[in-house]
């Protein structure tokens, strides 16, 4: 198969555009490019056509990986799973996760840490934390390495019982609320009892002050 012409990017499209003898466009990355030394008047095999096509695909795979590793923070799997979801094909897929982990860009235990800080600065508690784990498709081996680093809940359940009952005195049924919201957060019951006792006894302060 003949290359007819080579058209150049445009826009923000990195790729070249090869436009073949048959009039069919195939569009191919710059490293595709070079590769394969294409130029127009290029006659190619079909065996060279497989590896060319091959090779975009992998390239497609790994510039797709980099635009989203630069957007977000995302683990091997969910990078993996997101890349099959944009149409790269599975083994691309898997190819570009481990080039970008060869390059020390991918690092589930970095990214596992920088989503724990990120939570616990949110007030949430590890069971929270541990859902954002399993939503982001952290390894489940890793996840109390990356929680090691955390403070305690203590500042967090308290400064949340401040915000919702602004120093009152609740009812049954506004504490109730309460509770479960932190819950909801992610934090234990363990945790909770003790915070309720706190404010409880600063309550008994502030009424004995006036």
């Amino acid at each position: 198969m003949k290359i007819e012409s080579v058209s150049q990017p445009k826009g923000r499209d990195e790729r070249f555009t090869l436009i073949m003898e048959d009039g069919a466009k195939i569009k191919v990355h710059p490293a595709v490019m070079n590769q394969f030394s294409l130029h127009s008047g290029l006659e190619l095999s079909e065996t060279a056509m497989e590896e060319m096509q091959s090779a975009q695909g992998l390239s497609s795979a790994k510039a797709r990986a980099v635009r989203i590793v630069s957007a977000t923070g995302v683990s091997k799997k969910e990078l993996e799973v997101r890349l099959i979801y944009k149409g790269e094909d599975a083994q691309n897929a898997k190819d570009a996760v481990a080039w970008l982990t060869e390059l020390d860009i991918l690092d589930d235990l970095k990214i596992a840490k920088r989503l724990a800080m990120s939570g616990a600065n949110k007030g949430y508690g590890r069971a929270r934390i541990r859902q954002i784990f399993y939503q982001k498709r952290i390894p489940k081996e890793l996840w109390e390495e990356a929680m090691e680093d955390l403070p305690e809940p203590d500042n967090a359940i308290d400064g949340f019982l401040q915000k919702k009952l602004k120093g009152e005195t609740p009812d049954p049924k506004e504490l109730k609320k309460v509770v479960d919201a932190l819950m909801r957060r992610g934090h234990r019951w363990s945790d909770i009892q003790p915070a309720l006792g706190r404010y409880e006894a600063e309550i008994d302060v502030l009424m004995e002050e006036q």
